[in-house]
């Protein structure tokens, strides 16, 4: 590995990541944290910041590329959305300057739709998609998560992108709704649990009953006893084929997908993709997505020449 060159951080809503790298791109420290959002404007960003360079001796003068909710309007410094299509060269050469006495520091902006039938927008996970531009990457990509994102590449420009709130309806429904009782002390979605297939084809055959589909937990659990375990495979598998049908119904015919995703989530999508018989030729981690899409804009935006890994 080479010397440090710079510094890239994926900052969110709840949690923090730093990686200190070299010109390749390589790992030379990182650090982690619950310091989204909420935590760090009471700190102050700037502070949290330093805090986590100081403890891996960064020095002053050291460049720092950061991308997600940081350059929202309630983060750091608001970097304002690109609208779609767009480049993602042209995104990292336009990060948003952030005022500061210690370094370069620069913020990845979102990418917005402004169609008013269908308003949407990113921030964050564009700098996985980077990394595949990286590779010469065109077609789908599906990135799971609280707010799943398809996207739609197209020699190195986002062309168009669609969201879903799986993972946030996932949790809603499994705390906060009338299908609680009938998931508590349910254990993590097995994959290959024959609900969760049953979930994916039903919302895949019928995604307009979806309403239904769900409340039919609450009635098994309540006129057959159905078990927790059951009853949340199924609720994640009606959740993540609906969001399968609608990208069908958004994006239109779609054959194969590269599938951008980290954890448990990353095997139930797979999975769930297989049914809806969409092919994955190429499945990505998304933590590793965002660090090399993150270095890749750093290389842009800071003129470093390209060091092959």
């Amino acid at each position: 590995m080479g010397a440090l060159s710079h510094v890239v951080v994926d900052w969110g809503t709840s949690s923090f990541r730093l990686w200190a790298l070299d010109r390749a791109g390589h790992v030379l420290g990182e650090r982690r944290s619950a310091q989204g959002l909420a935590a760090s404007g009471v700190e102050g960003f700037e502070t949290v910041l330093e805090s986590h360079l100081g403890a891996l001796g960064v020095g002053d003068g050291v460049p720092v590329m950061m991308c997600g909710m940081v350059g929202s309007r309630s983060g750091w410094v608001e970097a304002a959305y690109l609208d779609a299509p767009v480049r993602l060269d042209e995104l990292a050469a336009r990060g948003t300057h952030v005022p500061s006495a210690h370094r370069l520091i620069r913020i990845l902006p979102g990418i917005a739709q402004r169609d008013p039938a269908h308003p949407d927008v990113i921030r964050g996970e564009e700098t996985q998609v980077l990394a595949l531009a990286r590779r010469g990457h065109s077609g789908l990509a599906c990135l799971p998560g609280t707010h799943s994102k398809w996207v739609e590449l197209r020699d190195g420009a986002v062309e168009q992108f669609v969201t879903f709130m799986t993972g946030e309806l996932f949790q809603l429904l499994r705390e906060r709704s009338v299908l609680a009782p009938a998931l508590q002390g349910a254990t993590p979605v097995d994959p290959a649990a024959p609900d969760f297939a049953a979930g994916v084809a039903e919302a895949l055959a019928a995604p307009a009953s979806i309403g239904n589909a769900l409340f039919a937990l609450r009635a098994g659990w309540l006129l057959a006893d159905r078990p927790a375990d059951a009853a949340l495979a199924r609720l994640s598998g009606l959740l993540i084929g609906l969001e399968i049908a609608g990208a069908r119904a958004r994006l239109g015919a779609m054959a194969a997908v590269t599938l951008i995703a980290s954890g448990p989530s990353a095997a139930l999508y797979r999975q769930a993709l297989a049914i809806a018989g969409l092919a994955v030729p190429d499945e990505l981690d998304a933590e590793d997505c965002v660090r090399r899409g993150l270095h890749e804009a750093a290389r842009i935006a800071f003129r470093l020449e390209r060091v092959t890994p």
